[in-house]
């Protein structure tokens, strides 16, 4: 049971990030893993700050 509450939750925190235009942090770690190896993961407080400051400052978020 809990584990369904958790696939659940899961979808609707990713739905909620699309929904308001913030980037998903599962396929920023993909990409990093598979793109950029040798680069330090920010961790998802960090990820989710600079992209709030490039969303709402005029920043650029993105990769190269």
């Amino acid at each position: 049971m809990w584990s369904k509450v958790r696939i659940l939750y899961k979808r609707s925190d990713r739905f909620f990030h699309l929904l308001v235009g913030m980037p998903s942090y599962d396929k920023y770690v993909e990409h990093m893993r598979t793109k950029h190896p040798d680069r330090e993961i920010k961790s998802q407080k960090e990820f989710f700050k600079e992209a709030l400051e490039a969303r709402y400052n005029g920043g650029v978020n993105r990769c190269c």
